[in-house]
């Protein structure tokens, strides 16, 4: 019986087979969660893989490059919590000049691995008054004000749906676990909607209050196309922002990307303890 990676058109078929028989030649690991660490997160989340094997994006074959300075551009795969995992220390965004195909590119490598889940974070800004930067948010739902979709132009309905369903797009037993890891290690989880936008710049003060009107609760430049390429691919995932700067639009203040930076990386253990326990329970 075809695998669904087999099914797919002969050209997205090679690039991933590709990509997966390089990754194959540098591990005999078969991961079966991947984790994708979005901005000025990583570092502390790296540190806990044991036996750890790392291929630079650069060496595999059709990957795209990270372009911005902060993400580090590599694959790790190794071992968390006894259990086999894969993360991409570093993500793609459209303001880098790629296409959604080639964002969401290692998603579908990472299924051609044989990944079951993938756990996402991101950050974000914060449109709701009553949270604080440093705090974390767990994804209920999204709105998607990208201007592309990763699934437009023809598709094989062997590689997925035309029109995949997007009810639930997080998975509900994911969440749940997440709420209840933080319940247990005092950690405070917020819960809310992402909106993905183009960027790279941020948004006006008009823009966070039509943002805000719009059932926004948090606003970044990314994990929306990723999200999608799950659904459309029927893997389970999860996803958790850190809110890294205030976007009140009545009391706005000028954000430097050092400050988002200083802001993630002190949540980013936090991150790293949700995401490890998620790890090791299931």
């Amino acid at each position: 019986m075809d695998t669904f990676i087999d099914q797919m058109p002969n050209s997205m078929i090679s690039e991933i087979n590709a990509a997966a028989a390089f990754i194959r030649t540098k591990t005999n690991l078969k991961p079966e969660t991947g984790i994708i660490l979005g901005t000025g997160l990583g570092n502390d989340f790296v540190s806990h893989i044991q036996e750890p094997v790392v291929i630079e994006y650069k060496d595999i074959p059709h990957f795209p490059i990270s372009t911005v300075e902060f993400h580090k551009g590599r694959l790790i795969l190794g071992k968390m919590e006894g259990k086999l995992i894969v993360a991409m220390q570093g993500r793609f965004h459209y303001y880098e000049g790629y296409s959604m195909q080639q964002i969401t590119f290692p998603v579908r490598v990472l299924g051609a691995l044989g990944i079951k889940r993938l756990l996402i974070s991101n950050a974000a800004g914060n449109l709701n008054v009553s949270w604080k930067k440093g705090d974390l948010m767990l994804i209920d739902d999204h709105i998607n004000l990208q201007p592309d979709n990763p699934l437009r132009g023809h598709l094989e309905e062997s590689l997925g749906p035309r029109f995949p369903d997007m009810s639930r797009p997080y998975n509900k037993l994911l969440n749940a676990k997440l709420t209840a890891i933080a319940k247990k290690e005092g950690i405070l989880l917020r819960t809310g909607v992402y909106v993905s936008v183009m960027g790279p710049n941020l948004e006006t003060r008009a823009e966070y209050r039509y943002l805000r009107q719009i059932g926004a609760n948090a606003v970044g430049m990314s994990t929306v196309p990723e999200v999608i390429v799950c659904a459309h691919m029927q893997l389970d995932c999860c996803a958790v922002s850190v809110l890294t700067d205030d976007c009140d639009p009545d009391h706005l203040e000028p954000v430097k990307i050092e400050d988002i930076l200083a802001v993630a990386a002190g949540s980013e253990k936090k991150l790293t303890k949700l995401f490890t326990r998620l790890i090791s329970e299931i």
